[in-house]
């Protein structure tokens, strides 16, 4: 029974994993370090109560709620919310990243998204990189409904005043 178990929790861990990792950069502002740091937090997590959460209609939706608590409980904790580099990034790197996408976008948005608050960036990908109801957001989150539309809406808010017109310049028109 116990290999069982174990088996069907490294095929869940292995076909979740790529999304939970693209999930927890959006959330790390692109800090690939942390975000693998919340991934492994995850699946550890999700390990420990594996028999429990098998039982559960939607277990991938389980782990985003569990990656979601676990950024903004790192949050909490963090002394510093910035950490000094020696060096950027390989742009050529950055682009290949991005799957071809602007590179010059990505940055502009993963640096914006950055400076809001983690809440705040914990709506704003659940919402729109996960496409969430805003009740799976609010379980998510531990809010009421009222909460993430107001926080959605005043997020967006400081998303649109950091990017101002610089945004529009990336915009196919």
């Amino acid at each position: 029974m116990r290999h069982g178990r174990r088996d069907g929790f490294r095929e869940f861990a292995a076909g979740r994993s790529g999304h939970l990792y693209r999930s927890a950069c959006l959330l790390a502002s692109g800090d690939t370090h942390l975000a693998e740091d919340l991934v492994q937090e995850t699946l550890g997590r999700m390990y420990l109560r594996w028999g429990r959460i098998s039982r559960i209609d939607n277990p991938a939706a389980y782990a985003q709620t569990v990656l979601v608590r676990a950024f903004l409980t790192h949050q909490r904790r963090r002394s510093a919310g910035e950490r000094p580099v020696g060096e950027f990034p390989d742009s050529g790197a950055t682009a290949a990243a991005a799957g071809g996408a602007d590179p010059e976008l990505r940055l502009t948005l993963l640096e914006a998204l950055g400076r809001l608050a983690p809440k705040d960036r914990a709506v704003l990908v659940l919402r729109y990189w996960e496409d969430r109801s805003v009740e799976e957001t609010a379980d998510a989150m531990n809010a009421s409904s009222a909460a993430v539309r107001t926080r959605t809406s005043r997020a967006l808010a400081r998303l649109r005043d950091q990017l101002g017109g610089s945004l529009t310049e990336f915009a196919d028109l």
